[in-house]
């Protein structure tokens, strides 16, 4: 959530919850209070079909493109805390427009958007460079080798580089004494001694990579010092929720005279789902507990008496890991519904997520909108909402959405929109003036595999480029109003203006594509590697990083 108030420059908090990975809920009693008392916008899109850019694009009001935050590579988020890549310092977020405007600002929960650039603290990339007076959360990502016993997302590499280089090397060893057995070859013992270096290499790699990474890279930070390494998942969902609350007590006029900002991005739904953050029990149970903890902070607006003053908006960054599922057959990632695909893919099913917006007594209750909207919009919304002029030296794609929220405008100024898989345009939607058609045009789609699957259940995500994709010439034309589930490509036979359509997307297409500019790649090979000197650890134990500071530490202040 993020918390604002005033109208409209007396908006005197912004509220903003976040969610990783969308999911489906039987029982979201404090979403649908949420929902009920605002503005519910049913095609709302995520500008990136994965964390990292996604992120990038919704703080920024930029596709991630712009900012260098999508990958020209398969990888297209940071993994190790020690990588260089980053949200560059030069970007502007709306945290910082709003703290230019004298409102205090916080962010708990997941960054995901990298930490340092040349040294273990020089933080060019942490959330307090990028506009944050506070921040309490993850630095990376939620990952299931987090957690023991959650198993890993790297099986797929350890097959790869690990199981099948050990196989090889095993089955050389074989053959060379089976040669010298038979008297057939001299084996040298050097080439023996070399084969039996590289597989206990191999091997030990393995296991330090096993030993370190979760102490390395699964921790917790408040503002720029950890404060438990690795982190625990003991309640830590009630303990982020906690100080999300204390935070607004502490906020409360006339502590900031301008107003507040909260971020509040759980990790509780991304997967996987069961006993992730702190919660037991059946898959149902633990959404509820989630939702259920977001309501605390809905009852403390009230309490405070700020709710009329608040505008919050609840969204997700993507849309569910559909792949997400346990060697024992258990759905993990969560469902999208009737949609296609989902998180890493920009069929729908990878980029609709929940927009929902509230603030009592401005925007209309209970309100549905199905125009389509961007978690880009949010940058220029907030902006004009604090009277923080918008940056003149770069290109915002976002746009704002008060005048479709107070009912001036029927239609959103969106009239396309372009969605990238990481680096590459993958697909265009356009929603015409004067038109309830909404046109979505693929250049390309994932493979996905097994053959008719609704995922890239081999690779555990889908890729972007390669033998991983198909490519479409003429590109796979749907017209979303009609056909959600992006089951029924449309022909030059069953749709007569196929033709134009297509040529009116292109040509929208190229023109986008001509206000790029090239910018460092954040997210290359040499900027997503682990770098030992920008390793960030709170003090060694046992050969790894062990620290518990958060009892202490949520006894203080902020």
């Amino acid at each position: 959530m993020w918390k604002l108030g005033r109208a409209f420059r007396e908006v005197g908090a912004w509220l903003w919850l976040g969610t990783e990975d969308l999911v489906f809920c039987s029982r979201t009693p404090n979403i649908d209070r949420l929902a009920g008392g605002g503005v519910k916008l049913t095609q709302h899109l995520a500008a990136a079909p994965l964390c990292t850019p996604s992120r990038a694009a919704f703080l920024t009001g930029r596709y991630p493109i712009r900012s260098g935050m999508a990958a020209q590579n398969q990888v297209g988020v940071f993994i190790f805390s020690a990588s260089s890549g980053g949200l560059p310092p030069s970007e502007i977020t709306f945290a910082k427009l709003l703290k230019s405007q004298g409102y205090t600002t916080a962010l708990i929960g997941k960054w995901h958007l990298g930490t340092n650039c040349h040294n273990s603290s020089d933080f060019c990339h942490h959330p307090l460079s990028h506009g944050f007076d506070y921040f309490h959360g993850i630095p990376v990502t939620n990952l299931r080798d987090c957690k023991p016993g959650e198993g890993s997302v790297f099986t797929t590499a350890f097959r790869l580089l690990v199981f099948i280089p050990l196989q090889v090397l095993a089955l050389a060893l074989l053959t060379l004494a089976g040669l010298r057995w038979l008297g057939l070859f001299r084996v040298p013992p050097a080439l023996i001694f070399s084969l039996l270096f590289l597989a206990a290499l191999v091997l030990g790699l393995l296991l330090c990579f096993l030993h370190f990474f979760r102490p390395l890279n699964c921790f917790l930070m408040r503002n720029h010092d950890i404060t438990q390494q690795p982190m625990s998942y003991d309640n830590l969902t009630q303990r982020l929720t906690a100080d999300a609350v204390r935070f607004i007590q502490r906020w409360v006029p006339p502590s900031s005279p301008a107003g507040c900002l909260l971020g509040f991005h759980i990790c509780s739904t991304h997967f996987p789902l069961r006993s992730r953050c702190g919660f037991s029990g059946r898959f149902g149970r633990f959404e509820h507990s989630f939702f259920s903890l977001s309501g605390q902070i809905l009852d403390v607006l009230d309490e405070l008496k700020l709710a009329n003053n608040t505008l919050i908006y609840f969204s997700s960054d993507q849309g569910a890991h559909v792949e997400e599922v346990t060697v024992k057959g258990e759905l993990h990632g969560g469902s999208n519904g009737i949609y296609k695909g989902g998180k890493a893919t920009n069929w729908e099913g990878g980029i609709r997520v929940p927009g929902i917006l509230r603030w009592p007594g401005v925007i209309q209750a209970g309100l549905e909108l199905d125009a389509p909207t961007s978690n880009m919009d949010l940058f220029p919304t907030v902006a004009n909402l604090a009277g923080a002029p918008l940056p003149e030296d770069r290109i915002i794609d976002g746009r704002d959405l008060m005048p479709l929220l107070l009912g001036q405008s029927q239609r959103s100024d969106h009239e396309f929109l372009f969605h990238y898989c990481n680096f590459y345009l993958n697909a265009v939607r356009w929603h015409p003036r004067n038109s309830t058609s909404i046109w979505k045009a693929f250049f390309f789609t994932p493979k996905f595999s097994p053959e008719g699957a609704n995922g890239c259940f081999a690779t555990h995500v889908c890729f972007c480029h390669g033998h991983s994709i198909t490519h479409h010439d003429p590109p796979l034309l749907f017209d979303i109003s009609q056909d959600p589930r992006e089951t029924d490509p449309l022909t030059p036979t069953s749709e007569p203006r196929f033709w134009e359509i297509l040529e009116v997307m292109q040509q929208a297409a190229a023109h986008h594509t001509r206000t790029l500019q090239d910018v460092p790649d954040q997210l290359s090979p040499g900027n997503i590697i682990w770098k030992p000197w920008l390793q960030m650890c709170c003090s060694w134990s046992g050969l790894s990083c062990q620290c518990d500071r958060e009892k202490e530490e949520g006894r203080g202040s902020h």
